[in-house]
């Protein structure tokens, strides 16, 4: 059995509701499962469909700021129609690191509750062909 699938990641939470808002203006994100009365989990939950991930949220304490992140491919063209929504949203929207164009562009940003979020351009066969070959990709 290979162990390359992902099957889901979970983040913790402080408001699910705002969190939810915020997946569904930015991600696309599907709500499939909210807890109601009974907790099936350690706390109350949400589950999402952001294409083919499964993303759960979980309530609790907001996270210490870090540069672990998840990073979600989005076309370039989308990048500043999404900036947009981060700034209406209040999302604190971090400055870009210098990189080249051949590895495509990013927007970092945290969420409500510290978690840190990328939305890039590129895929991992730019960037290993740019990191090969520096700016002549030949």
């Amino acid at each position: 059995m290979s162990l390359s699938v992902l099957s889901h990641i979970t983040i913790i939470c402080h408001d699910l509701d705002k969190t939810s808002k915020f997946l569904c203006i930015i991600f696309g994100a599907v709500e499939c499962y909210a807890t109601q009365e009974k907790i099936y989990s350690l706390a109350r939950e949400k589950f999402f469909k952001i294409g083919d991930l499964w993303l759960v949220t979980m309530e609790g304490k907001e996270t210490t700021k870090t540069y672990n992140h998840i990073a979600f491919q989005v076309p370039r063209e989308q990048l500043p129609i999404l900036r947009n929504k981060l700034i209406d949203l209040n999302l604190e929207i971090l400055p870009g690191r210098n990189r080249s164009p051949a590895e495509g562009e990013s927007i970092y940003f945290y969420d409500y509750d510290n978690h840190l979020f990328e939305l890039h351009s590129g895929n991992l066969d730019q960037r290993l062909k740019y990191y090969q070959h520096g700016d002549d990709p030949k």
